[in-house]
């Protein structure tokens, strides 16, 4: 294994049994289980953000079921086919749900910016 020549100077410091701990969750938070990338970020960088992409991967997959439904209706009114009012509400209804987790989006994010 290479160390990184660059970096030649160590650091260390002590901790007890529950700042430990508090580190490991806090690592745990983050998302990693490397201790020397995490005390390296946090020393020079301050923060380390994780997001979550739950929200935003629904707000994509209701997207694409809005963008469908939208498809299938022009296709539908450019063969000279008909179009009912259920179709509407569908269309209407799925974008409701669109908006909805949009806002959750920009909600959670505004928390985010807030905190920082």
């Amino acid at each position: 294994m290479q160390q990184n020549l660059s970096r030649n100077i160590a650091l260390t410091f002590r901790v007890n049994e529950d700042e430990r701990d508090y580190i490991r969750r806090k690592m745990k938070m983050a998302g990693t289980s490397n201790l020397r990338h995490f005390l390296l970020k946090m020393a020079t960088v301050g923060r380390i953000f994780t997001l979550d992409m739950t929200e935003v991967q629904e707000c994509s997959r209701l997207l694409r079921i809005v963008s469908n439904n939208v498809n299938q209706l022009a296709k539908r009114a450019n063969e000279g086919r008909n179009i009912y009012a259920t179709d509407i509400d569908d269309v209407k209804s799925r974008l409701g749900e669109v908006w909805a987790q949009q806002d959750k989006i920009i909600k959670t994010l505004t928390k985010i910016v807030e905190a920082a």
